[in-house]
């Protein structure tokens, strides 16, 4: 904050004089201080309302009948039981998680330097411990999972809730109206928070069942084949690259997830279309050789597995022998396209009881077309095209189109283009729809 500091003719003051109006000053300014932050605790504290952007009507969630389940607003809010809210140091430490991301590394550094920068951020990296709240980890899924859930499906956000926008959104949007019973956990610190709840509560109003909890890592990765790995990233010994970890560590995340608990991974990128419930043990391919029609790489934006699959196993190995923190997609995408043209190369897959489905499945449009399907149609022949890719996404066994947002996320969402159509078919709040 700029002080301007406003000119004046300076009077005959006593010492004593300029004595007494400085402690008086420091008085007004600690208490203003002061005033601000308890005002700001209250008023975070105040109802919300949020606006529903189809008929701009405000929503009292006073009157709303949807009730936060005392047991989430604890684990939510609070560690310690002794404490009935967050105290001012709490808050200044959860602002401050929202600003930065410490799982950031600092760029064009040699490797040890990111090693030295790295043992000194180690202390600061909850995402590598647990605590009061991670160890109720387990528990706490296991208690969402009994909830009549047709599927379960899981995500991972591991940036600040404050990022979590309008198109990260839209995939859970689009997830319950073609799942409406199906249960959605968001593994993720920041969205296990005041913030997250408030970006959840559209969805929660309606009574769909999501879950925002904070991941216990080493709970995860424990008796796998990443154990190990985790320890000795721990330890300060692992580089962990110039791409930022927490990229590497959401690819290990959903690995353990599904591993020990079985579903459905999805990207925050996503348009849902169609019911996922008839795939099994499927993962998609994200391209095809164009001579032979075999697939040449695999994606992990969307996997389904059942519990305690083999082949996740493999993948667990791959990621904690062959870690690299300095290529982006060597623990993800080019991760999962190994290990499978391994086994297939030694004609073990089949052991794996394993579906590779076609690009069509989940990637129908590359990331270098994906802009087109964000253009308002301005011409005749433009709109008949609209006409004809959403008829062949319908037609096809295209069960959800990956957004690619490295590409697109700052596309504005074109009137009338194949994106609006086809968030307008298949949301169920449709909020914000022409918002990038």
């Amino acid at each position: 904050m700029t002080v301007k500091r406003m000119s004046h003719k300076v009077l005959d003051h006593s010492h004593f004089s300029r004595t007494t109006k400085s402690s008086l000053f420091s008085t007004i300014s600690f208490a203003v201080i002061f005033f601000i932050i308890y005002a700001d605790i209250f008023v975070s504290n105040l109802p919300m309302q949020t606006i529903d952007l189809r008929n701009h009507e405000v929503l009292d969630h006073n009157h709303d009948q949807t009730q936060v389940p005392q047991e989430q607003i604890e684990s939510t809010f609070i560690t310690d039981q002794s404490k009935p809210q967050l105290s001012i140091q709490a808050k200044i430490e959860e602002l401050e998680d929202e600003i930065r991301d410490p799982l950031v590394p600092p760029e064009n550094v040699t490797r040890e330097e990111r090693l030295v920068w790295f043992r000194r951020k180690l202390p600061e990296l909850e995402i590598l411990k647990s605590n009061n709240l991670s160890q109720q980890f387990h528990g706490r899924v296991l208690e969402f999972l009994n909830n009549g859930c047709s599927l379960q499906f899981y995500m991972v956000w591991l940036s600040p809730a404050k990022s979590f926008g309008e198109r990260d959104f839209l995939t859970m949007d689009t997830l319950f109206k073609s799942h409406p019973q199906g249960c959605l956990m968001i593994i993720s610190n920041s969205m296990d928070s005041a913030r997250g709840y408030r970006i959840l509560k559209p969805l929660l109003d309606r009574g769909f069942k999501i879950l925002a909890i904070a991941p216990d890592l080493p709970f995860l990765v424990k008796n796998t084949p990443a154990e190990s790995w985790l320890e000795e990233l721990k330890s300060g010994r692992t580089d962990p690259g110039y791409i930022p970890l927490s990229q590497n560590l959401a690819n290990l995340i959903r690995l353990a997830m599904l591993y020990k608990y079985g579903g459905i991974y999805l990207d925050t990128d996503l348009i849902i279309l169609k019911d996922l419930s008839g795939l099994r043990n499927a993962i998609g391919a994200q391209s095809l050789d164009s001579e032979s029609k075999i697939w040449n790489r695999l994606n992990g934006a969307v996997m389904i597995f059942d519990i305690n699959h083999p082949i996740l196993l493999e993948f667990l190995e791959e990621f904690a022998t062959t870690f690299n923190g300095n290529k982006w997609g060597h623990n993800g995408p080019y991760l999962v396209s190994r290990v499978i043209a391994r086994l297939e190369g030694s004609g073990r897959s089949l052991d794996y009881n394993l579906t590779i489905l076609p690009p069509e499945a989940f990637y129908p449009l590359d990331w270098i077309r994906i802009h087109r399907i964000f253009r308002k149609p301005e011409r005749e022949s433009e709109s008949r095209a609209v006409e004809m890719t959403l008829n062949e996404l319908n037609a096809r066994e295209t069960y959800v189109v990956h957004l690619w947002n490295k590409r697109s996320r700052q596309l504005a969402i074109g009137e009338g283009s194949v994106m609006a159509r086809l968030i307008s078919e298949h949301c169920v709040i449709c909020q914000d729809l022409y918002v990038s």
